[in-house]
């Protein structure tokens, strides 16, 4: 069973798009995969502001940061 993740990104950030975009096709194997917004949160925009996008495992709070591939997504998640 894959873990539960968050993305942390930002509106209008095109990395974060492309990260998506790497994410997303794992939710149809069972991924969840909630997109949380930096600007929430201050505390976020000073911890991920400047990493973004960034991958974060619910579970263990592992992250993992962008540039990422698929390959390194699955290795990530199966940790």
């Amino acid at each position: 069973m894959l873990p539960e993740c968050q993305l942390f990104g930002t509106l209008g950030c095109h990395l974060c798009e492309q990260a998506e975009a790497v994410v997303m096709p794992l939710v149809e194997h069972g991924l969840l995969v909630e997109l949380m917004d930096i600007a929430d949160y201050p505390e976020w925009v000073e911890a991920y502001g400047l990493r973004i996008p960034v991958l974060r495992r619910v579970d263990t709070g592992a992250e993992l940061d962008w540039p990422f591939e698929l390959e390194q997504l699955v290795w990530f998640l199966r940790d």
